[in-house]
């Protein structure tokens, strides 16, 4: 025999199990995307820009991410970091193509980033804001950004592709 407190026991753990995965995965779906654990990192005091990352996965269509924006800071460009010869160049794009099937991985030290230009107040770890992105072929998706470590948020988001 069942017993009613035993079974409600179970299913508040349940419950309790969902809403921290769900706390923890700050994942945004639509029909053409997913986009996976949008982090930033802490910036020192006076500093005038930060940088976040974002994986973005095309599902069966491309998606191309052409803008974002966020009251975090006046703008935030589309950047790529890579090296030249022996020197890391960082440059302005004007869009971050992603393949239907593929992920866009973003990740401090290279490759694509979203630079914050001109930030209201510096990011602490902990802080979370408001990150609106543009896409060409869709309606924009405005996500929760998470203010952690380098090293905190890239483990996070690389979970997230266990889900």
């Amino acid at each position: 025999m069942f017993k009613p407190t035993a079974w409600l026991g179970a299913c508040l753990v349940s419950t309790l199990c969902m809403v921290a995965s769900v706390a923890i995965a700050h994942d945004v779906q639509t029909e053409a995307m997913r986009i996976a654990h949008p982090f930033a990192t802490p910036t020192p005091p006076g500093a005038s820009n930060g940088a976040a990352y974002v994986d973005i996965t095309a599902f069966s269509t491309p998606v191309t991410l052409v803008g974002a924006s966020s009251p975090a800071s006046n703008t935030v460009e589309l950047h790529e970091m890579r090296m030249e010869g022996d020197m890391m160049q960082m440059r302005h794009v004007n869009e971050i193509p992603i393949i239907a099937g593929e992920t866009s991985t973003m990740r401090p030290g290279g490759g694509f980033h979203l630079m914050l230009v001109g930030l209201t107040e510096p990011l602490a770890e902990g802080d979370r804001f408001p990150l609106t992105l543009s896409f060409a072929e869709q309606e924009e998706v405005t996500i929760e950004v998470w203010v952690q470590s380098a090293q905190q948020g890239s483990n996070a988001a690389d979970q997230h592709h266990h889900h």
